[in-house]
């Protein structure tokens, strides 16, 4: 073999491939959104359909390792081109699903519209180390994987970070299209650095020598490794933002950190993951033992150290199957079975959990799943030291059990929320002996177990069995009775949802963001005068169901709602009764707003409340021109938006402020204070704007919109704030970057 293993070119290959690959993602995402709308089951049938490209991609480049690396090129090189017939990257036009068809049609769309190129692009990685490996000379291949992962961390940080904000869907398209033909290049390079010499030899025409195909018990083994740091990444995302802090783009942090764990563990630097197996059992009970808190009150330190958890974990189990890989030969084989690996964790955090729990019982089973595959050198090797027989460890061992077991019992006793007092001591004394057992797996998850249930974990449980907690795809939904102020809650995780006085006397009233000061009080209060006695309104966005008390006689509503189990607590009287109460009779329609009043006649509606932008994770598809146009359509000429944006991390304020402008309609908010002159504390402030295609609208809605130093709790209506040269939002261009609240971020810590 002439030349040298040209690292380097596999090294950016690698890197190219893997960029592409996490930059596809998010963009056909926000392609298909305003098609396909925001509902759970679309992005369940996307998750399935990458990791069933990715997994088929892993298949194919082990298949294709039967060949001799020039035939292998040639296939390689020639699905490339194939492929490219479906660039620039763009939503297949396919007739529309018939009714009850759509869960097999949204995964035919995303086939058809990226199914070749995902598949090609996602098989680089395997492949491409594997042709490396084919120079006696190159080494070790399994550092490249290392750059795998460094080039999908790259492209998962850079497309919300600089590619969303600044370029249209059109362009992003494009600029793919040419990294992709880039890639082609890099593939074509790397191929022709193995055409000659021992390249030439087949995998499968190993000698006598090579290693043995790994037995299944170790391909299972591989499989749970794999398995475990993905669907623990998953369900620390769902872990933090329904029990410790929501926070827009969190989902970012840790894929991010399990992305970089893999860059870590298959690095030729050893001793920092070294270093991380061996603190990874203190850090399992140290954060871990927080797994099934269900109120982790808000702490950032308390999402930092999840974050920690996730990330010294996942660097462990991936240091671990790097330290189990196998020779060369072997090489696709044990990628195919990481990735399979990979969609078993997924699967199981991301569908199967949310229809098996009604909290996110996945994290604490994770958490103990890591703890039983993790490598456990004893920290404190006490039985050497002693010289204790075996049979007297496992002795002494179920005496700190049982100790550990009596600890758990105390604080379960005497758990108030909080961990202090004789709780922490407790809480201490479990932890010493989860350091003492670690060497002794069994024992060493039992006393975790243990922790878990002392700290929070028992009264998780138990109301499991209440019935005050509803699951779905959208979250973890809980409602509370708190006597004391005659109030009844619904919380998603730290995030209010719902409120409503439980006295007969003001069961009735509205609550929250809805009151009779807010902006939706002062519309629906008038609207018999706005628009007659037999108002149609439109309501996007059911929550509790607080609005429907506004309702008058004669009026027609309409309320639209994308979570089902939502619909279900707004409906039982034993939870909420503002739909029995007010308007049991209102029609509720289930799915994506957007889509859903596309449906409706053309100038149905007096008044639409969308009121759908008051959590972390906004949707963008309801803001922008075309939704708006949607809206328009379905209201009179004269007809009212209202738009909520009280939100505690976007400003949304110059979205609406530009898209007022171009359309030439007026435009006004009314930022209610809320809290001030409420006895009972049933009131939160809020911001809700009005759009009317016409001033007399407006005055007739506002009595004048006043200038923004004059607001008041007067029921004032001022002027939108507005931003030099802010670019309307389109389907083809919107980013929440330029309306994040950085300082809310930077300082927040949760209710």
């Amino acid at each position: 073999m002439t030349g040298t293993p040209r690292r380097w070119l596999f090294v950016l290959t690698i890197l190219v491939g893997s960029f592409l690959l996490f930059q596809v993602q998010p963009m056909v995402a926000r392609m298909v959104l305003p098609r396909l709308g925001g509902a759970p089951a679309v992005w369940n049938s996307a998750m399935l359909v990458y990791q069933a490209l990715l997994l088929g991609g892993y298949a194919y480049a082990h298949w294709l390792g039967r060949f001799a690396v020039r035939k292998q090129a040639i296939i390689h090189l020639a699905l490339f081109l194939v492929a490219a017939l479906w660039l620039p990257i763009g939503i297949a036009q396919i007739a529309p699903p018939a009714a009850g068809q759509e869960a097999l049609w949204v995964p035919l769309l995303l086939l058809a519209s990226i199914g070749p190129v995902f598949f090609v692009v996602s098989a680089q990685a395997p492949l491409m180390q594997r042709w490396f490996a084919a120079d006696s000379r190159a080494g070790d291949p399994y550092y490249l994987y290392a750059a795998s992962n460094l080039g999908s961390f790259a492209g998962l940080i850079s497309y919300p970070a600089f590619v969303e904000p600044t370029l249209p869907l059109a362009a992003q398209s494009w600029g793919w299209t040419a990294g992709y033909a880039l890639l082609v290049l890099l593939v074509a390079a790397s191929a022709a650095a193995r055409w000659h010499g021992s390249a030439e030899i087949a995998d499968n025409s190993a000698g006598a020598g090579d290693e043995p195909r790994p037995s299944w018990r170790r391909q299972i083994h591989w499989l749970l490794i794999a398995a475990v740091p993905s669907g623990l990444m998953l369900s620390t995302t769902t872990h933090l933002t329904t029990d410790i802090v929501a926070m827009p783009l969190l989902w970012v942090l840790p894929l991010g950190l399990y992305l970089l764990s893999f860059v870590i563990a298959f690095s030729t630097m050893e001793r920092p993951t070294q270093i991380i197996t061996l603190i990874a059992p203190v850090i399992l009970l140290a954060v871990g033992g927080l797994g099934l808190l269900s109120s982790g009150g808000g702490s950032m330190t308390i999402a930092l150290a999840s974050l920690a958890m996730l990330f010294v974990v996942a660097t462990a189990l991936h240091g671990y199957l790097y330290h189990l890989r196998p020779a060369t030969q072997h090489l696709t084989l044990f990628y195919l079975i990481m990735s399979a690996g990979g969609v078993l964790g997924g699967l199981f955090a991301a569908l199967f959990a949310p229809l098996l729990f009604d909290w996110v019982y996945e994290h604490p089973i994770l958490i103990l799943a890591a703890a039983a595959l993790l490598p456990l050198p004893a920290l404190f090797p006490w039985d050497k030291w002693l010289k204790l027989e075996p049979r007297t460890v496992r002795l002494v061992l179920l005496l700190l059990i049982a100790v550990a077991m009596f600890a758990a019992q105390h604080m379960v006793g005497k758990w108030t929320g909080l961990l202090d007092g004789s709780t922490a001591a407790w809480g201490l004394t479990i932890f010493a002996i989860g350091i003492l057992v670690v060497g002794w797996r069994w024992a060493f998850v039992s006393v975790l177990a243990l922790l878990m249930i002392g700290v929070g974990g028992w009264d998780t449980i138990q109301e499991s069995f209440t019935g005050a907690r509803v699951r779905s795809y959208f979250g973890v939904y809980t409602v509370t009775d708190y006597p004391a102020s005659n109030q009844r809650r619904l919380a998603h995780g730290t995030t209010l949802h719902g409120l409503q006085r439980t006295d007969a006397e003001h069961r009735r009233d509205p609550t929250t963001y809805y009151g009779h000061k807010s902006g939706v009080g002062l519309t629906l209060d008038k609207a018999e005068a706005l628009a007659g006695p037999h108002a149609s309104i439109g309501i996007v966005g059911l929550g509790a169901g607080t609005l429907a008390c506004y309702r008058k006689p004669g009026q027609q509503w309409t309320i639209f709602e994308i979570d089902p189990a939502m619909v279900e607590i707004a409906r039982d009287p034993a939870k909420f009764t503002f739909l029995s109460d007010c308007a049991g009779n209102t029609p509720i329609v289930i799915g994506d707003a957007r889509l859903q009043i596309a449906k409706q006649p053309a100038g149905r509606f007096d008044i639409i409340v969308i009121d759908a932008f008051s959590s972390d994770a906004i949707p963008l598809h309801l803001l922008t021109k075309e939704a708006i146009g949607i809206y328009q359509r379905a209201m009179k000429p004269d007809g009212i938006l209202l738009i909520h944006i009280s939100n505690r991390f976007f400003g949304l304020q110059p979205v609406l402020a530009e898209e007022a402008r171009a359309r030439g309609w007026s435009a006004a908010i009314r930022m209610d204070p809320g809290p001030i002159g409420d006895d009972y504390g049933d009131l939160t402030g809020s911001n809700w704007v009005a759009l009317t295609a016409t001033p007399q609208r407006m005055q007739q809605l506002t009595g004048g919109i006043r200038p923004r130093t004059e607001a008041s709790l007067d029921g004032a209506w001022v002027a939108l704030e507005s931003r030099p040269n802010f670019e309307r939002w389109t389907d083809d261009y919107a980013s929440t970057l330029p309306v994040l609240l950085w300082d809310h971020i930077i300082g927040k810590r949760d209710e």
